[in-house]
């Protein structure tokens, strides 16, 4: 066997350690836990209406989703539209360059969206990064 000398017992069992490989899994288990950006959903499943050229989720955004019965959530949560500056002004505090994604139902009433947008603003978002998703 490779690894012996002619003079040693055949019987001697062999070990192998394999306490480096697992720290060395741990650390990795860690460094991705840690590394993962956790996007929070709307709670409630949005009809979207069909626009050509739609852009990508950005991992890092607040998401706002308007009903078609004109109600608005955030993360599983019915907030109305005043509701809107409470839930997402924390957040921009932190990261101020933070997206926020208005997932406006096809039924919705357009003004319920506008209204959403505004109070966006007035939250401190960002005018080029706040966006209204479609398909």
């Amino acid at each position: 066997m490779l690894g012996r000398n002619i003079g040693d017992e055949p019987d001697e069992p062999v070990n192998v350690d394999l306490s480096s490989m697992i720290d060395c899994v741990f650390i990795l288990l860690i460094f991705f836990i840690v590394s993962t950006v956790f996007v929070e959903e709307t709670g409630v499943k949005v009809n979207k209406p069909d626009v050509g050229g739609a852009s990508a989720l950005e991992k890092n955004s607040i998401l706002l989703a308007v009903t078609s019965e004109d109600k608005v959530f955030y993360g599983g949560d019915s907030i109305g539209v005043q509701g809107v500056i409470g839930k997402i002004k924390p957040l921009l505090t932190e990261t101020p360059d933070m997206s926020v994604i208005i997932q406006g139902d096809k039924d919705c009433t357009h003004g319920i969206v506008q209204q959403v947008h505004g109070q966006a603003l007035l939250a401190g978002a960002m005018k080029d990064k706040i966006s209204v998703s479609t398909k």
